[in-house]
């Protein structure tokens, strides 16, 4: 009797232990489901809106809008990316608000005359390839000087007689010469061959190129057309860049005699740094059908390299080197 007494023990202990167990899991499953059950009938009927617009809820809210939060980074400049050459007569003192272009001066979207009104200006050009505003004719070359000959003086008659010398102090009109003054000529300055001098030339030099194709009608009313274009620390920069790039080009192409032989385009990408420097040039595309049109642009870009240092101000703003795209149209 005591070995079965000793062996009936351990039996019920194992039934009282799983009989707890199961009732464990039986209460657990009856709390999710009075949970899952009760979220999902506030969320259908909207207790837990009523719930959040009470007085209470909201003193909860202004708690937590009392705690310091952490700033929000500043949100990143949008810089245009293309630059559009400004006639000084179309610069405005403010930028335009949505502004795709970029130059050395503040422009807005004007026009001569428009037959209706849009959100772009009508400009009256030829063209469709590049954005111009207006027509800037090509340089002649300069033509040879030749100074005008000094015209003899005229000879005294002998039976005249030289009148006596005026005696100084005294108030005379003096008579006119005779002989008009020989005509002074400025001799014509050279093209600019490196970006220092076309920083020093500006505004009076302009990109050569035609006025662009482009329908459309804006209020504003000017004698000549403009885009809306937002000035920016490097503008000036650029601008300086693009016509001593253009100039080469343009010298390339007299020395070459080239006469529209080729039709195309070539689009040169390189990488320039804030030393003045040029590194990493490709011709990303050539629809020529002469390579040696291709290397005529990479020589516009090399020969007036290296440029000259970035200002403070746009080396703030871009880095130690930027990326560059230049497309050059023979047409």
């Amino acid at each position: 009797m005591a070995v079965a007494n000793k062996a009936e023990t351990p039996l019920r202990w194992k039934q009282v232990e799983s009989s707890r167990l199961a009732w464990a899991l039986l209460f657990s499953l009856v709390i999710h489901i009075f949970v899952y059950g009760t979220y999902q009938a506030g969320s259908r009927f909207g207790w837990w809106r009523y719930l959040s617009e009470r007085p209470f809820m909201r003193t909860a809210s202004m708690l937590t809008d009392l705690l310091p939060r952490p700033p929000k980074p500043p949100k990143p400049q949008e810089i245009p990316l293309v630059f559009v050459e400004v006639n000084p007569v179309a610069a405005t003192p403010e930028p335009p608000k949505d502004a795709k272009f970029y130059s050395d001066k503040n422009a807005k979207a004007a026009n001569p005359d428009a037959e209706r009104e849009t959100n772009i200006p009508k400009i009256a050009g030829t063209q469709e390839q590049m954005i111009r505003t207006e027509n800037v004719p090509k340089e002649k070359p300069p033509e040879k000087f030749v100074p005008l000959q000094p015209a003899k003086p005229a000879e005294v008659a002998k039976d005249e007689t030289p009148k006596p010398p005026e005696k100084p102090g005294d108030l005379a009109m003096g008579k006119p010469e005779l002989r008009p003054p020989a005509e002074t000529v400025e001799p014509a300055r050279p093209r600019p061959r490196t970006l220092q001098e076309a920083l020093a030339r500006k505004p009076a030099n302009r990109i050569p190129g035609e006025a662009m194709k482009q329908d459309g009608g804006v209020k504003r009313r000017l004698e000549i057309s403009s885009l809306d274009t937002k000035a920016t620390p490097f503008g000036a920069y650029d601008a300086a860049l693009v016509e001593a790039i253009s100039r080469r080009w343009f010298a390339l192409l007299d020395q070459r005699d080239y006469a529209s032989d080729s039709r195309g385009k070539v689009v040169l990408q390189f990488r320039l740094y804030y030393d003045g420097s040029v590194k990493h040039m490709s011709i990303a595309e050539n629809s020529t059908t002469s390579e040696v049109l291709g290397l005529l642009c990479r020589k516009a870009v090399e020969d007036p390299a290296p440029f000259p240092a970035w200002p403070s101000d746009m080396r703030r703003m871009l880095g130690d080197n930027r990326s560059i795209q230049f497309v050059f149209y023979y047409n």
